[in-house]
């Protein structure tokens, strides 16, 4: 007789998930907490009353992030497969193929904005490139290094600048050809300086020492592309989290 194996359908897989993030936001200061539904043999609880309190209380806001935390959770089973396929391939190339592969493909890209675009497009596009190789290079190597947060703090993003710097760069100086400053740089630049880089202080310095041609695009735009490295990267570690990597079918 066939044995059947158990799965839970999306509801039950959904609150798996969800129970094992509220485990996991528990042992931030209660520990041994993951392995199931209260109570479990092994699951430590308070003794004392206040304890107690704040158990619940923690075990309240704990409720409250994972309902918030959860969507990213979802983005990040999405991503996570792609990632994967992306490592496994620049794996097998190794530094020499993948460096290889981005001067073949952006390289092609470099010669089209010689004959496309104005000179500072030219330029801007150039260095794009330049930076996405070198990026191409250090992305290899810090996975070879291993560790969460390798990963995340340096992997990912240097991944991003690789496969989007040069076509975003690209595009947007594609917009208005000969124009010193991409079309759509400069709506951005301005909601940058008179958002997050006033709160720092640093909106006044850049505005008075910087003008958004050329290279100093390609310096905005990298700053985009590391952040959004690190988001994704916690994005998959959080689908790692509840879902650990070894349940991902390759």
């Amino acid at each position: 007789m066939a044995v059947r194996s158990h799965r839970p359908g999306a509801v039950g897989a959904i609150r798996l998930d969800l129970r094992r993030l509220h485990e996991s936001w528990m042992e931030l200061f209660f520990p041994r907490q993951r392995g199931g539904a209260l109570p479990v043999p092994g699951t430590l609880m308070p003794e004392t009353a206040g304890g107690r309190v704040a158990y619940g209380g923690w075990a309240g806001v704990g409720a409250l992030v994972v309902a918030l935390v959860y969507p990213l959770v979802v983005v990040g089973f999405a991503l996570r497969y792609p990632t994967r396929r992306i490592d496994r391939a620049a794996a097998s190339l190794g530094v020499v193929g993948v460096v290889g592969l981005s001067v073949l493909v952006w390289g092609g890209l470099t010669v089209v904005a010689h004959f496309q675009f104005s000179r500072r497009g030219f330029i801007a596009v150039a260095a794009a490139v330049v930076v996405a190789t070198v990026a191409a290079a250090a992305a290899i190597t810090f996975s070879r290094v291993g560790g969460r947060g390798t990963t995340v703090l340096l992997v990912y993003p240097s991944a991003m600048t690789v496969l989007f710097l040069p076509p975003v760069v690209a595009a947007l100086v594609s917009v208005t050809l000969g124009s010193a400053t991409p079309s759509g740089s400069t709506e951005l630049a301005i909601r940058l300086l008179d958002g997050p880089l006033a709160t720092v202080g640093a909106s006044e310095y850049l505005r008075e020492n910087h003008t958004l041609e050329g290279v100093a695009c390609v310096g905005m735009w990298l700053g985009i592309a590391v952040p959004g490295g690190w988001l994704l990267g916690c994005v998959v570690g959080l689908a790692d989290l509840v879902r650990p990597s070894r349940c991902v079918r390759r």
